[in-house]
């Protein structure tokens, strides 16, 4: 009986709109239009609670380390920065596994620049299909070059389909992106390398311009000379 009750058609109860009267008085609240109004009003109001009684039984004498490690600004909790959270010594531990990765991406990039280059260098270096003919006189030069096919082409760039030539030149560009990637790695690899030997032990000075052998742009350091063990 209940799939029979289903199967008739029902009328749709509507909801009716503001009536013309009263637009002034904006848009007619509907039974789900109260029940999210009212779902938002009880959130806020639990929350209100919980936060009251936090408040009723905080303890006067509770202390938290954040408590002297953070301030409020504009009204939120910022953190202060966290510059002595690693000894010295964890910090030359991860600025070592960071150079790891540098000089690691630079033998890869190397690695991809030769196979490139290899590559293009084959397509560049393409055997010819000519042969070459030795006369002795220019009669039998003109004779040579009579018996040859009319018309016949060069294997030069010129008969190099435009697929081709798009995808070597793209190539091209890659290979030159990649070189310059490397340079820039290089550059970072050095850097961080000095400053991984500039926070080892040992007494040391930056050297004037007049003291260099061969001046650079970069900061040149020189250690004092210490006797091992």
């Amino acid at each position: 009986m209940s799939s029979l009750r289903n199967a008739v058609s029902r009328r749709a109860h509507k909801e009716r709109s503001q009536p013309e009267s009263r637009k002034k008085f904006g848009f007619l609240e509907k039974h789900k239009d109260y029940v999210e109004r009212a779902k938002v009003y009880h959130n806020k109001e639990e929350t209100l609670r919980r936060l009251k009684e936090k408040a009723r039984f905080r303890n006067p004498d509770e202390f938290d380390f954040k408590m002297i490690n953070s301030r409020t600004v504009d009204g939120v909790h910022k953190t202060e920065g966290q510059a002595n959270k690693y000894t010295p010594e964890e910090l030359l531990l991860m600025k070592s596994q960071d150079i790891g990765y540098v000089l690691q991406k630079v033998q890869s990039e190397k690695k991809k620049i030769e196979k490139m280059t290899a590559t293009l260098h084959s397509l560049d270096n393409r055997p010819s299909n000519r042969h070459i003919y030795f006369a002795e006189d220019r009669e039998e030069a003109k004779e040579l070059q009579s018996r040859g096919p009319k018309g016949e082409m060069l294997p030069g760039s010129q008969n190099i389909p435009v697929r081709i030539r798009r995808k070597t030149a793209a190539s091209y560009g890659e290979l030159k992106a990649r070189k310059e990637r490397v340079q820039d790695l290089e550059k970072v690899y050095m850097q961080m390398a000095m400053q991984k030997e500039l926070k080892k032990k040992g007494k040391k000075r930056k050297l004037r311009e007049d003291e260099m052998v061969n001046p650079t742009s970069e900061p040149v350091f020189k250690w004092r000379a210490e006797r091992k063990r």
